[in-house]
């Protein structure tokens, strides 16, 4: 059983945390790509449903282990014309069949997954031929002070964040796990604390 922290804190420190005005913006920049079939994987608290275009997208479908945040996620905002289901589930044995995603959407999730080769490989195999992979994360910073500090904070960070990293690395990942990387954007959000600010975001296919 969650603890009280897991069930109750944690879940409005995440909400504060990842609600911030300049988080929000990056994930205006990516989100609306999606198109088609979407899976999100980990949908947390839905925020990311009001930036989906339903007229590009036939119906989103999140997955979730928390049973909170599925709940807030069914509760999200989002244009009522857009088709949504969550599940309960984990990025790393997603439960739907190959190729059954147009897009699969990943915003600040791959650095709380257990395993992200595992849960990049579930994304790789649930995408149709031609599908597309979305992501928007934040991990280790390429300046060598700010990723000295990461190191040594991450231990502590883990516990209080919901098992969060901040030294996992994005882009090179993505591409170790078969995909082919487009032009891949970067920069330190504005306003966050920068241990947890270095942000890529970004488009794949299945190489």
């Amino acid at each position: 059983m969650a603890s009280f922290y897991d069930r109750v804190i944690l879940p409005r420190l995440l909400t504060c945390a990842c609600s911030s005005s300049p988080i929000m913006r990056q994930r205006a920049k990516i989100v609306p790509r999606a198109s088609g079939r979407v899976l999100e994987l980990g949908i947390g608290m839905g925020l990311n449903l009001s930036y989906y275009d339903p007229e590009k997208v036939s119906s989103v479908t999140g997955v979730d282990p928390a049973p909170e945040l599925r709940a807030a996620a069914l509760a999200a905002p989002r244009d009522p014309r857009l088709a949504v289901e969550v599940e309960d589930g984990t990025a790393e044995a997603l439960p739907f069949d190959d190729a059954s995603f147009d897009s699969v959407v990943c915003t600040f999730t791959l650095c709380s997954v257990h395993t992200p080769p595992a849960a990049l490989a579930e994304a790789r195999r649930v995408l149709k031929p031609g599908g597309r992979l979305f992501y928007c994360e934040h991990g280790l910073a390429p300046d060598a002070g700010v990723a000295k500090w990461q190191r040594r904070i991450e231990p502590v960070w883990k516990r209080i964040a919901g098992g969060c990293h901040l030294t996992r690395p994005i882009s090179t990942a993505i591409a170790a796990a078969g995909f082919a990387l487009g032009p891949v954007e970067s920069m330190y959000v504005p306003k966050t604390p920068k241990i947890a600010a270095w942000n890529e975001w970004g488009e794949a296919t299945p190489a």
